[in-house]
């Protein structure tokens, strides 16, 4: 049969399928098994050189010995084949969705063969020990680890959030930070990494216990004054330096400084940057538009109350869909249910602007005052 099969790597023998069928039916285990090695062998020994047609017929003849051998084996043909990038794709995914974890696990936490649509599949229909598996990728897509992050149990999101090479899209890190919540171990993953975006530091650094803070200074002093800024925002006010230093916010407000400057910042702009979830760009514009500091109306977005936001939004002369949207949009992390929504906007048809300008001239007055709130969650 290995005769046969290594002239038909060269010419194709069409017949070959066929002989291994009857290899198959009339062969035991044991002799399946060795079949299997030793075309194994044979793969490896050429991966680097063989063609695409060549790596297909492997695939079709690897995918039925592995339909017909014990778990043990197959497990063994995934640690194998795992290493390798032009590994039959057939095979390396039937390995990938194999029940049992320790065939499983080698190629879907080393494996460069698999498509995300695989990996993201995978992780949809499979166990926490499957997902736990791709969450220790050396890189992850956006796509992924959403799924990851929603699905995963506690083990799974811990994984991925210390992954340096995972990527998180900023839903993903709206669900890191809220699953953060009462979980002081998860907080540090999170707040450790350098791609976290400022506003989900932010909201992270709201919630997280004092331990959490100090230790994030303790634990990774090579960030220690980037925490310390974020720290001073959330325990003393928000800052402007910690602003100039965040090229995030460098590239949101000059866009939108732009914007206004053209005299094309408006509400459209707002609801547009409320609905994409861009944190940056709405507080800049409402601060903008409101003629208010970036201070307030990164509070306003930050306080888990809504009142400022209303006040600004009404300031502003927005409409109650654009209100919508920007409630929504401070909500992310935390979910607003329908109800309290419903409310708000009810609140917000009542508000008149002249009662939205004496409130906010009574909210400055406060905060200059010798007992000013330091807080990002005070009311005003």
């Amino acid at each position: 049969m290995l005769l046969v099969f290594e002239r038909s790597v060269t010419t194709m023998t069409p017949s070959l399928i066929d002989e291994l069928e009857h290899a198959l039916a009339a062969g035991t285990n044991a002799q399946r098994i060795t079949m299997l090695s030793r075309i194994t062998d044979l793969f490896l020994e050429g991966a680097h050189h063989y063609s695409s047609d060549q790596i297909n017929l492997f695939d079709e003849v690897i995918v039925k010995l592995v339909a017909a051998i014990e778990a043990k084996a197959r497990a063994k043909l995934a640690i194998r084949l795992a290493p390798v990038r032009n590994a039959p794709p057939a095979v390396m995914r039937a390995l990938a969705f194999d029940d049992n974890i320790d065939v499983a696990h080698p190629v879907l936490s080393g494996s460069e063969r698999l498509p995300d649509a695989d990996l993201i599949a995978n992780a949809h229909q499979k166990s926490q020990q499957h997902l736990a598996a791709i969450a220790e990728r050396k890189s992850l897509s956006e796509t992924v680890t959403e799924v990851l992050v929603a699905r995963g149990d506690h083990h799974v999101v811990h994984t991925v959030a210390r992954n340096s090479g995972a990527r998180f899209s900023d839903a993903g890190f709206r669900m890191l930070v809220k699953r953060s919540s009462g979980d002081d171990a998860l907080a540090m993953h999170v707040g450790a990494r350098r791609d976290v975006p400022r506003q989900h530091f932010l909201r992270l650094l709201q919630e997280a216990s004092a331990s959490v803070r100090a230790r994030l200074i303790a634990e990774h002093p090579e960030t220690g004054m980037a925490v310390e800024t974020v720290l001073s925002e959330v325990v003393g006010g928000i800052r402007s330096e910690a602003r100039k230093v965040s090229p995030d916010h460098a590239a949101a407000r000059a866009e939108v400084e732009r914007l206004f400057r053209e005299r094309r910042l408006g509400e459209a702009e707002v609801h547009g940057f409320a609905r994409e979830r861009r944190f940056e760009e709405t507080a800049i514009a409402l601060a903008l538009l409101c003629d208010v500091d970036s201070d307030l109306a990164e509070r306003a977005l930050l306080d888990p109350g809504h009142e400022m936001a209303l006040i600004l939004a009404k300031l502003a002369d927005f409409s109650s869909t654009t209100a919508k949207a920007i409630l929504l949009l401070k909500s992310a992390d935390r979910g607003m249910s329908a109800q309290d929504l419903d409310q708000a906007l009810t609140s917000y048809g009542r508000l008149h602007g002249e009662t939205a300008r004496r409130v906010l001239g009574f909210h400055r007055a406060r905060l200059k005052g010798p007992a000013a709130p330091a807080g990002l969650g005070a009311n005003g």
